[in-house]
């Protein structure tokens, strides 16, 4: 069965945008950058992607979920379809049917789309945020992914917005890197629901 990893960058008080939906303050510097691009070329945006010498770019996922607020940041620079080398579902009861191809906007329930799009073939399912999304999903969430930056910013999106229920994830990976941020890389512990 298909994974679904929340791979997102946050601040160290768990934040991972500003109370208006920023993420400016989530600095993307070179060191990450090359490692991202060697090892998660498919976390990048598709028009970023000559910028950083990526051609085609490799990797476990086929598809994006993301919630609303997440896509339209893109569609305020008028990038319809943010990431087009991947399949792109984008939660949203409001937004209309995109004109984009690889883009579905999903108006139904998240869990029980996202249950059954991890039992389609195809590879690995990408969660790029955000909160309320991967609050409803966390319940599925096989690996955590962090990028935790060395900020405090006091209030915003949260990780994770949800109420109280407690989950247990077990540390795979840990990368430090020279600018302060570390990639925290978690998996559901076996047997886990």
């Amino acid at each position: 069965m298909r994974k679904l990893v929340y791979y997102v960058a946050s601040t160290l008080d768990g934040f991972i945008a500003g109370p208006d939906g920023s993420y400016d303050f989530l600095r993307l510097d070179p060191d990450v950058a090359a490692h991202l691009t060697a090892n998660w070329p498919q976390t990048l945006p598709t028009f970023a992607h000559p910028q950083f010498g990526i051609e085609e770019p490799e990797g476990r996922f086929d598809a994006v979920l993301m919630g609303r607020a997440s896509y339209e940041p893109g569609l305020r620079m008028g990038v319809t379809s943010p990431y087009a080398h991947l399949k792109q579902y984008v939660f949203s009861r409001t937004l209309p049917p995109a004109a984009e191809p690889e883009v579905e906007i999903v108006s139904t329930d998240p869990v029980e789309f996202v249950r059954e799009l991890k039992r389609r073939p195809g590879r690995d399912i990408w969660l790029c945020g955000g909160g309320q999304l991967a609050g409803q999903l966390l319940p599925d969430v096989d690996e955590l992914v962090v990028k935790l930056n060395p900020c405090v910013i006091g209030s915003g999106v949260p990780l994770v917005a949800r109420g109280f229920d407690p989950r247990r994830f077990d540390l795979v990976d840990t990368r430090p890197f020279d600018s302060g941020v570390v990639i925290l890389h978690y998996a559901r512990p076996a047997g886990a629901e």
